[in-house]
């Protein structure tokens, strides 16, 4: 086995759940998803699909209906023309972050990553052999910001690749439009790529014209060095259907398109069939979870701030509480004391970053809110019995 592989940790965030495994009496807020089934009308493009017998490949690229659904999709979103010869369909948004790496990174070539983050951005560069730089926000009061001038005095002419994930998990950090705009002329100077991963882009709180996150599909232009990693995971309510896309210039897309051959081959037909259901209905559906997600996390984040061992601010983005439990250090045996003692499953922050050990985060996408009521109420009865 290669060393970087040996190297690799394993998922402390697994490492917590299995702590609670065959336990049905845990309130799990561990994983990065909603409880939410798929729409009925989304499973139901699939069902059909497959009715019809269309279980075979298909283009390494995708579908070009859902390749011309995704590049209007953008378009409207972003009010920037994008055309479908920059979009690649991928299996997942995990695969489509790993593709950007493999198809820019070299053995020795230097990265860049914004963290705390979620661990898959930092592990895929290392596992390519690159040399990792880190820039990690900045907490304050139970929230975190960028020192933008630290960021770009750390991408220089030998940064090979800027990976930054916004709004981010596990923050809920939120970079603004101006912030893009300086990293993008920074960047053009450097001759960095941005690998942007904005899978949140739709679950964004702070009013907004365009109805979600600032993008760099806003400011960018067409063959700026900049890939844009999204999925359908998070905001259409597709975490196991594994179909994500990689937004690039054109110039890129056929050898994207080998690269994708020697990966997975393509995605599913019928699971394609099921995302294109779910761009025709998007605007009702991902204004309807961003509203049920906002609510829980109007819910959940004031009966946080009420405990006063914790440390949290309300996340502008993204479907998580991420939180300082003040005296309690060691965020891994914290979880999983948790878990054993309380019934309740909360990640780590040493997930996510060194910088984060002493945080939790409590992934609040829950489709009965009362679960969230509980879980606050178990938490602070495991501090009370600490006192």
């Amino acid at each position: 086995m290669r060393q970087a592989i040996q190297d690799l940790e394993e998922s402390k965030i697994r490492e917590v759940a299995n702590a609670g495994l065959g336990r049905a009496d845990v309130l799990a807020f561990w994983f990065g998803e909603s409880d939410e089934v798929t729409p009925g009308f989304i499973r139901q493009a699939a069902i059909e699909s497959i009715e019809l017998g269309e279980t075979f490949y298909a283009h390494n690229l995708g579908l070009p209906e859902l390749r011309q659904g995704i590049a209007s999709y953008l378009s409207a979103l972003h009010q920037q023309s994008c055309s479908p010869d920059r979009i690649a369909v991928t299996s997942g948004g995990v695969s489509a972050l790993m593709l950007a790496v493999q198809a820019l990174v070299d053995p020795g070539d230097e990265v860049v990553a914004v963290t705390p983050v979620w661990p898959n951005l930092t592990a895929q560069p290392r596992i390519l052999g690159a040399r990792l730089k880190t820039v990690s926000l900045i907490p304050s009061q139970g929230s975190w910001t960028l020192d933008l001038a630290a960021l770009l005095s750390a991408i220089t002419p030998s940064t090979r690749l800027l990976i930054i994930n916004a709004p981010n998990n596990p923050t809920g950090w939120v970079l603004s439009a101006s912030e893009q705009v300086q990293i993008i002329e920074h960047c053009r100077r450097t001759g960095t790529w941005i690998l942007s991963d904005e899978v949140y882009e739709r679950l964004y709180y702070a009013p907004s014209s365009n109805d979600c996150a600032p993008s760099f599909l806003d400011s960018a232009l067409p063959h700026d060095r900049l890939l844009v990693v999204n999925s359908f995971s998070k905001s259409f309510l597709m975490t196991g259907w594994r179909l994500g896309w990689l937004v690039m210039p054109s110039e890129l897309t056929q050898e994207l398109g080998k690269l994708i051959e020697f990966n997975t081959s393509c995605a599913s037909v019928f699971t394609q069939r099921a995302a294109l259901a779910a761009l025709k209905a998007h605007q009702e559906l991902t204004p309807s979870v961003r509203e049920h997600l906002k609510r829980c996390r109007d819910l959940l984040i004031p009966l946080l701030q009420a405990i006063a061992e914790v440390e949290v601010q309300p996340p502008a983005g993204g479907m998580y509480a991420f939180f300082r439990l003040k005296g309690y250090p060691n965020s891994v045996s914290t979880a999983k004391r948790l878990v054993v003692e309380a019934g309740l499953g909360l990640a780590p922050g040493e997930a996510f970053a060194p910088e984060a050990r002493g945080w939790l985060r409590w992934c609040f996408a829950s489709r009965d809110p009362e679960r969230l009521v509980q879980g606050v109420q178990r938490l602070e009865n495991w501090l009370a019995s600490q006192r």
